[in-house]
């Protein structure tokens, strides 16, 4: 009889943590945000080429400037943790080392984006 029994028998019960749709929409947004703010990104650092230091960090220090770079900076490290993690889950198996690998990921990111966030706000206020 047993041979008769589908995989849903042991899969029941065991349905989804409803924080799926939650990720998948939020990746998508910080994808849509990173298009337009990876666009202006682009045109900023090249206006910047032939710039000195004091031209750039006047630049950055411009509000709209460093407001829309800190959105960036954010946008970005955000998706790149998502994405990450979608990796992770994916490929790795053993549930110590998924958990362990992700917090690290996590962790890096945000680190990353304070640090980034901080320079950017000290540029904006003048050291």
């Amino acid at each position: 009889m047993k041979r008769y029994r589908t995989p849903l028998k042991t899969a029941r019960g065991l349905g989804s943590a409803k924080e799926g749709l939650h990720h998948w929409l939020i990746q998508r947004y910080t994808a849509v945000a990173l298009i337009f703010l990876a666009c202006w990104f682009l045109y900023f650092v090249i206006s910047l080429v032939h710039a000195d230091y004091l031209a750039a960090t006047d630049a950055i220090a411009k509000p709209w400037n460093a407001i829309a770079l800190v959105a960036f900076l954010l946008a970005m490290f955000w998706h790149a943790q998502l994405g990450v993690q979608v990796v992770l889950e994916d490929y790795v198996h053993t549930p110590l080392l998924a958990i362990a690998a992700q917090t690290v990921v996590r962790f890096i990111c945000i680190l990353g984006a304070l640090a980034s966030v901080y320079a950017v706000v000290r540029i904006a206020f003048g050291n």
